[in-house]
C-alpha cells in the first residue's frame, strides 16, 4: 500500500506532466546518450517519447542511466519516421527537427507553448533526410566554437529546458495537463507495485 507521501509526490509530478510536449528519437545508434535523453524528458515533465529505430534492434534500457526515469515515460516505438511525424501532426502537433542546415532558426525562437515534437537524429548523420521534408520548422542550437554540433544527450537538454522556460513562463506548468480522469489512471498506474 503506497504512503501518503507517495502518492502526494506522484500526484504532484503527474500536475506537472506536459503530454503535448514530446521527443522524438530517430534511429539514435548510442544507447547511453539515448538512456540520458529519457532521464533529462522525465525532468523537463516530458510524457511521451517516441523511438522511430533499427527495427531490428530493440531499444535496451539501461536503468543505471535513466535512473528509472523510463519507468514514469510513455515510450511509443515506430518502425517508420513519416507514420510516426504524419500521426504527432494528425494530432496537432508541430514538428521541430533539429538540424545543422542553412535556414535553420535559432532553437530559441521557436514557440514550445504549442503542442510541439521535437525530432533528434542519430549521433552520426543526424536527422533522416525523410525527417526534414516532413519538419514544421528547422531549429538549431548557435555554436561559436571549432564543434559543430552537440552530444545528443547536451543537445536534448538545452532545447528542453528553453521550453521549460517558455511553457513555465506561460503557467503551462501551473496547473495539470492531463485530463481529470487521465490523471487518475496515470496516478492508478504509477503507484501500482513494480
Amino acid at each position: 500500500m503506497p504512503t501518503e507521501e507517495r502518492i502526494a509526490r506522484v500526484t504532484e509530478v503527474l500536475s506537472h506532466r506536459q503530454p503535448d510536449l514530446r521527443v522524438v528519437l530517430e534511429r539514435i545508434t548510442n544507447a547511453h546518450n539515448a538512456n540520458a535523453v529519457l532521464r533529462t524528458c522525465d525532468a523537463a515533465g516530458v510524457l511521451h517519447v517516441d523511438l522511430i529505430g533499427p527495427e531490428a534492434e530493440p531499444f535496451l534500457i539501461n536503468k543505471a542511466i535513466t535512473t528509472r526515469a523510463d519507468k514514469w515515460l510513455e515510450l511509443h516505438d515506430h518502425d517508420s519516421t513519416a507514420a510516426c511525424l504524419a500521426g504527432l501532426r494528425d494530432q496537432g502537433f508541430q514538428v521541430a527537427v533539429t538540424c545543422l542546415a542553412e535556414g535553420a532558426i535559432d532553437h530559441t525562437e521557436l514557440d514550445y507553448a504549442k503542442p510541439t515534437a521535437i525530432v533528434f537524429g542519430n549521433e552520426s548523420d543526424g536527422v533522416s533526410s525523410e525527417a526534414l521534408a516532413q519538419a514544421d520548422v528547422r531549429i538549431r542550437i548557435p555554436m561559436f566554437g571549432m564543434a559543430q554540433s552537440l552530444n545528443l544527450s547536451v543537445s536534448a537538454g538545452i532545447i528542453l529546458y528553453e521550453a521549460v522556460r517558455q511553457r513555465r513562463a506561460g503557467g503551462l506548468y501551473d496547473r495539470p495537463r492531463l485530463s481529470p480522469a487521465e490523471l487518475e489512471e496515470y496516478i492508478r498506474r504509477w503507484l501500482e507495485p513494480a
